[in-house]
């Protein structure tokens, strides 16, 4: 008999097991699917921060949620409706997210007595009654994927490797996901090995036609596709949006792009991605240290590339003497920190956006550089193109904030189209730009674009414009070295007001404010603009009046930052650090900005969030 099919407008699922059970390809490959299918989505992928936990146990749970639905949606939801567990860790160090009533899909043999007393159940949570609030679904994915692959020339261990694509098989059933996408992907993968190719393509298929005849599941479900502004989509992480606006900006400058970089959590994918687009002038230097990448970095933009670098805020300590170097040097340089959480090694794969004060003020001496940081997965391509814009406008180090939340997350990206993309062409220097009393004529490395104080940018090697280079400070004009204490007071002060001048080529700060008499605005930066955004959303839903602004500048602020701020009675800053952004905001615009923050290495929950809101705008 044909199962019912139940409508739904959305829906939260979280895959969970062991790093090794594929939990990851799993919930890309279902995303993938569902972006194919249309619907609008948002991911967090949780990955374990130890290389090689022992089996089994809570330090190598890895997680994968993702939440799809037939309309805008802004976050990868605060509790999912399904939990696939993959075994007794997996359901334990996932249930207290899962709201009661709930589906459970649990894989029953990984449920042994020694799996469960790896992570302290005294007995089975299947036969003691506690998953009793839930809808609980017991299969046996491993023995039902070993059985469907007994035909196969593999070993027990390999036919073991395929429930995840069991698994995949049987969600994708559940939610009218198809298949074709992942069965490319296998093909793509495994086609060197045909036999490991046909067993994951049959237990793809075994999953599917297990919910098909299974009575365990009566009916199924079907998520309607999103109705989304015309053009071409495709799905993105915020890192590969990240290195294709970086590639972008190369083409639209002109000039050629080299990535200095040493390997480290969550950035190492963006050094991996750029590595592919040679064809495209990008060269990529995987230094033996975080020192030598940025060095190597400097020495391309003198050389007239774009200079870039990539790292983790553990990165950004080591740098920051050469950071100093090229704000002295006034050099056009990209360094890229998705940040993570610490301090020290602190939580390696999980986020935070605790590096916003490093990025403002941790270097020697009075060092300013500019500050953007995305808001999404996909605005990291247009914050790519604004970092190198900026970098090259005015000849300064520029930080691009990203966290691991967004470098990792996915969603859909409407494909921007070439012609929409910015001028980011450069003149180089070229000829003699001061003409001495006698009238000769001569280059100086520090006379000053009037409108930019951008200095100019010169090739070595141009004939007649030999200049010196160098961490000491140089006199205002001549670039020579100058220990004159009026002068280095001149050209700090110069640097600054370079910085502060980028304001003049930033847009406004924009408010959301559907009603235009709300009392109270919330305001962040970065990743927390979908959890803001979600919980202003559901306020306003239950007759709330609440604003909404999101700062992408964050050195220098947008001109009428203050303007906005002093609107409103109260103003709310939510941060996944202690108070980052807020403190800057009461320090130059003196509002009493209430700052909500957390450091628990995830993301904030949108009805978290709403709460706070609503408690604000009662005491406003």
């Amino acid at each position: 008999m044909p199962k019912k099919t139940v409508q739904l407008d959305r829906v939260i699922i979280r895959f969970a097991g062991d790093s090794g059970d594929g939990m990851q390809l799993t919930g890309d490959q279902f995303t993938s699917s569902t972006a194919s299918f249309g619907n609008d989505l948002s991911t967090l992928p949780d990955f374990p921060a130890e290389i090689r936990a022992p089996a089994g146990t809570l330090p190598g749970v890895s997680a994968f949620q993702l939440h799809f639905a037939d309309h805008d949606i802004l976050t990868p939801g605060d509790a999912p409706n399904v939990l696939v567990a993959m075994n007794p860790a997996a359901l334990k160090a996932n249930l207290k997210d899962v709201p009661r009533g709930a589906d459970l899909i649990i894989n029953t043999d990984e449920f042994t007595s020694r799996n469960l007393t790896k992570v302290g159940y005294e007995q089975s949570p299947l036969d003691d009654n506690s998953l009793e609030s839930y809808n609980v679904h017991p299969i046996g994915l491993t023995s039902l994927t070993i059985g469907a692959l007994k035909e196969f020339d593999i070993s027990k261990k390999e036919a073991e490797r395929a429930k995840n694509m069991f698994a995949l098989g049987l969600l994708s059933w559940l939610y009218d996901r198809q298949l074709e996408g992942t069965e490319r992907f296998l093909n793509e993968k495994f086609g060197k090995k045909p036999e490991i190719l046909a067993a994951n393509l049959k237990a793809l298929h075994a999953g599917w036609n297990y919910g098909e005849t299974t009575e365990d599941f009566s009916v199924r479900y079907e998520v309607k596709p999103a109705k989304l502004n015309s053009g071409t989509y495709r799905n993105i992480s915020g890192n590969l949006a990240l290195s294709y606006g970086l590639i972008a900006a190369s083409r639209q400058s002109g000039l050629p792009m080299f990535l200095g970089s040493y390997p480290i959590t969550p950035a190492s994918d963006i050094l991996h991605e750029l590595s592919k687009h040679k064809d495209f002038g990008i060269r990529t230097y995987q230094a033996e240290d975080e020192i030598a990448g940025i060095g190597a970095a400097i020495g391309a933009s003198y050389g007239g590339a774009i200079g870039l670098t990539t790292t983790s805020g553990p990165g950004v300590a080591l740098k920051s003497e050469a950071i100093g170097l090229a704000v002295a040097l006034e050099l056009p340089l990209v360094v890229i920190d998705v940040q993570r959480g610490g301090p020290s090694t602190g939580l390696p794969t999980k986020t935070e956006q605790a590096d916003l004060l490093q990025a403002m003020f941790g270097r020697n001496g009075e060092a300013p550089v500019p500050i953007i940081a995305p808001r999404s997965p996909s605005d990291c391509f247009d914050a790519a193109l604004e970092a190198v814009r900026i970098a090259t406008k005015y000849r300064t180090p520029v930080f691009l904030l990203s966290d691991g939340y967004l470098a990792n997350g996915q969603e859909p990206w409407l494909l921007p189209n070439v012609e929409d993309l910015p001028d980011l062409h450069v003149e180089f220097a070229s000829e003699h730009n001061y003409t001495n009393e006698d009238g000769t004529t001569e280059f100086r490395p520090f006379i000053r674009d009037p409108e930019t104080l951008a200095r100019p940018w010169a090739i070595p090697g141009t004939p007649g414009l030999e200049h010196r280079i160098g961490g000491l400070e140089k006199a205002d004009g001549t670039g020579h070295i100058s220990y004159d204490p009026d002068n280095h007071d001149r050209m700090v002060r110069l640097r600054q007001a370079k910085i502060d001048g980028i304001a003049n080529s930033i847009p406004n700060l924009e408010v959301d404010d559907p009603t235009g008499d709300a009392d109270v605005l919330v305001i962040g930066w970065g990743s927390t603009y979908g959890p803001i955004g979600a919980a202003s959303r559901l306020v306003r839903k239950n007759g709330g009046k609440v604003a909404q602004a999101h700062l992408r500048h964050l050195n220098p602020f947008p001109h009428n930052t203050g303007d906005v701020l002093h609107h409103y009675k109260r103003v709310i800053v939510p941060e996944m650090n202690l108070g980052q952004l807020a403190l800057l905001l009461r320090g130059r615009f003196l509002v009493d900005a209430i700052g909500y923050n957390q450091v628990r290495g995830m993301p904030f929950k949108a009805e978290e969030l709403k709460d706070v809101i609503e408690d604000v705008i009662a005491s406003a």
